[in-house]
């Protein structure tokens, strides 16, 4: 499904991306964990086409996208959740979630997947013609994703799905996550909850400084000694 081959990135002048190599097969659920700054979510912005590749390759599908514009990968079947949520605060839920179905004219498949998305979060349909502006930061979450599922992915990227949500809310977060992913949808997580996100995910990449310094099966690195010690607080 996605390929990068010794992809390079630059942000602000600074080299944050250093030749990584990252592989997510169809239909599974990868994550990429690290400290702050470790250049995760500078990688998705390459892979979306909203950062120009400095060097490397991307291949999604089997084709190279590298340099392609983001509009053109959307198209393709590539979503982003963005950090931070970016919702359109002055339009409705129902608008928020129009506006993730832009691309498609078949209108019965549309209501279907508004459907589906107020089943997966029913807070949402409760809220419908709400501003999103006036949501909470949890349900803002739920809201991109729903946006972002609107789009009938094939790869969906989700950066820091749980960043300043409350322990709840994160849980729903993380269970519509594999839920999603078990309808087929291929998942690319970035997340800072390491723990989180290895029990989820079915492999791991660890990423330090713009490398790639681990990778493996998630059960496997969730048991890794330097993880552990690096990212879930417990003694090496």
């Amino acid at each position: 499904m996605l390929v990068l081959s010794r992809l390079e990135l630059a942000y602000g002048g600074i080299q944050a991306v250093k030749g990584i190599d990252i592989v997510v097969d169809q239909g599974e659920l990868v994550c990429l964990v690290g400290a702050n700054g470790a250049g995760k979510t500078t990688t998705l912005k390459g892979i979306c086409g909203l950062l120009p590749v400095k060097a490397g390759t991307i291949v999604y599908r089997g084709e190279n996208v590298t340099g392609s514009p983001a509009f053109r990968l959307v198209r393709q079947g590539l979503a982003l959740v963005p950090e931070g949520r970016g919702v359109f605060g002055g339009l409705t839920i129902e608008e928020n979630l129009a506006m993730g179905a832009y691309i498609r004219t078949d209108r019965a498949g549309v209501a279907a997947d508004v459907e589906r998305v107020y089943a997966l979060f029913p807070r949402l349909k409760e809220r419908r013609r709400q501003t999103a502006g006036t949501l909470s930061g949890g349900e803002q979450q739920m809201l991109a994703m729903g946006r972002a599922i609107m789009s009938r992915p094939k790869l969906l990227l989700l950066d820091e799905p749980s960043m300043g949500l409350a322990p709840l809310m994160v849980q729903k977060v993380f269970e519509t996550i594999i839920a999603v992913a078990r309808e087929g949808v291929t998942i690319l997580l970035v997340e800072q909850n390491a723990r989180l996100a290895l029990e989820v995910s079915h492999r791991g990449y660890v990423m330090e400084s713009g490398e790639i310094t681990l990778a493996g099966e998630a059960r496997a690195l969730l048991h890794d000694p330097k993880v552990r010690a690096a990212y879930l607080g417990e003694a090496a």
